[in-house]
Order: C-alpha cells, then structure tokens, then sequence
C-alpha cells in the first residue's frame, strides 16, 4: 500500500476531495498524514475526524526558509510517504527541499500551465481576455509551477465573470482532477519522460 502525505495551509477542500475519494475507491494506498503551515487551518479538523494523523510546522516560527524546510522535511520523513501531495499549501519550498521529494510530490495550479504561474491566476486571465482558464496538477520542481504536466482541466470564462465565479468553477474542477492524478501516482500510471509525462492506461489527461 502506497503512503500518501498531504500539505495543507487552509480549508482544505483538494485534501477532503483526495482523502474521499482514496477510501471510497479503493485506492492501494492510505493518507497516513495531514501537515499544515498554519496551526488555524480548517482542514486539519476534517483530517482528525477521519483518524489521519496531523501536525503543524508553523513556518512562523522560524527565521529562515531553510529552517522551516528542514522542520517540515523532517514531520514529512516521519510518515515514510511515497507521495507528498501539496493541496492549498501556501508555502514555496527551496531547491533542496523540493529534490528531496522529487518525482514524488504533485501540486495542484489554479491556470492551464505554463500560463499564469504564481498568484492571481484568475484575475490575470481574464484581464488577458483568455477564454479558457483550468487548472494543472504537475510534479513539483524548483521551478515554481512549472514541474512535468500530469493532467490539466479547462473551463470557459464567461461573459461578465470575476475571480470568484471564475474560481468557483475551476476549484470545482480541481476536486475531479486532483484525486484522479493521484490515483495514478498510487496505481503506477504514470511515466515521464524528457520532462512529458504519459498516462500509461489510456486515460485523457485532459478534461473539457
């Protein structure tokens, strides 16, 4: 059974979405921990409530990114994780934390990678007159949000929309998406190859 560690800085909604569909699918896998920045995130209630242990590396405590680094590594290592899924987690991680993890740890991007990497995702697409925005699960490297592409959503944006209605849409995308680009780290579907990756079973990796 593969152990899934997942990194949180809120709320907490991809963490629910992946924790749900893990035991209602039958994954060969278990979330065996709930890491958080912030000893406030809402996120960590659901966790206890499902028996997931939890514990918080409030980065706040520390002077340096390295430090916290370190702190966080080490609360990582202690689950023996073969995948780090970052799901809201809010905080950018340096070089060495991030190899440590490497082509072992997804994030979740609220654009269509590689357009709009960074914050306000939403805002600047449509200040681009984009007509589709989506989101991008991807493995995470020491280039911010531009790790290999594991599986994108696209939806439109509208006439009239703003950043919430925008997000609202492509969050509810994100709960597709997100527990099916682990289902496939967890059931060895995935392959990557000069920085591409292939679902080997066939499956879309793109969802209209």
């Amino acid at each position: 059974m593969k152990r899934i560690v997942i990194l949180i800085s809120g709320r907490g909604s991809n963490m629910r979405s992946i924790v749900e569909a893990c035991t209602g699918e039958g994954w060969p896998a278990h979330v065996v921990a709930v890491i958080s920045n912030r000893p406030d995130a809402a996120g960590l209630v659901f966790a206890v409530e499902r028996g997931i242990a939890t514990s918080i590396v409030d980065h706040q405590s520390f002077a340096t990114r390295d430090a916290f680094d370190a702190a966080l590594a080490q609360a990582i290592d202690a689950h023996a994780p073969d995948l780090v899924v970052m799901a809201g987690f809010m905080r950018v991680l340096g070089a060495a934390c991030v190899c440590r993890y490497e082509a072992r740890m997804l994030n979740i991007h609220p654009s269509l990678l590689p357009a709009f990497a960074g914050l306000h995702t939403h805002r600047r697409a449509i200040e681009a007159g984009c007509k589709l925005a989506g989101a991008t699960v991807h493995f995470v490297t020491s280039q911010l949000d531009h790790g290999p592409i594991v599986l994108q959503a696209a939806v439109p944006v509208l006439s009239g929309d703003d950043e919430r209605s925008l997000s609202e849409r492509v969050l509810a995308m994100e709960h597709g998406i997100y527990p099916r680009a682990v289902r496939w780290f967890v059931e060895g579907q995935l392959r990557t190859e000069g920085g591409v990756v292939t679902q080997t079973g066939g499956e879309p990796q793109l969802v209209l």
